[in-house]
């Protein structure tokens, strides 16, 4: 009897390990998002999301304020519309703009939100005009390479 009874606390212990291992997994992973504030949704649109994904952090001088709602292709404009759900704890101006940024050299990206000087805050529903897409690393690279091979062309040419 006593060995039944150590054993079913010893597999009640392993569950409560195991859950408490997966949540760590999801969450760490950013696919696990839970929250008990209410929250106010804006959009905006970019021209290049770089691997901005849904559930990236939305942040403001390095807090995070939010996560990002949905990620659609706008077929009018071409570009991308990206959803934000913001904390109604967090007011922002509505002339406020967003920045995608890189944690670190090459880790994630989150939405930067720069506060402007509007007296009016943004409320659920409205769009913020002023974005300024991803840097692409690849295309950095490439513009570089470019750059240094016309300077190489030239020099070449001016020197003949």
């Amino acid at each position: 009897m006593q060995r039944s009874k150590n054993d079913v606390w010893v597999g009640l212990f392993v569950l409560i390990g195991l859950v408490a291992v997966f949540f760590l997994a999801l969450k760490s992973a950013n696919l696990l998002q839970y929250s008990w504030s209410k929250d106010y949704t804006v959009t905006a649109k970019f021209d290049n999301i770089g691997g901005l994904k849904q559930g990236a952090a939305v942040k403001s001088a390095g807090v995070v304020v939010g996560r990002v709602e949905s990620i659609q292709f706008d077929d009018e404009s071409y570009q991308a519309k990206v959803s934000l759900a913001l904390q109604n704890k967090y007011a922002f101006p509505k002339d406020s703009s967003l920045k995608i940024l890189t944690s670190g050299l090459l880790g994630e990206q989150y939405v930067g939100i720069l506060a402007g000087a509007d007296e009016k805050n943004l409320v659920a529903g409205d769009n913020i005009g002023s974005t300024q897409s991803a840097v692409v690393l690849e295309n950095l690279i490439s513009q570089f390479l470019y750059s240094k091979a016309e300077d190489s062309s030239t020099a070449k040419s001016g020197t003949k």
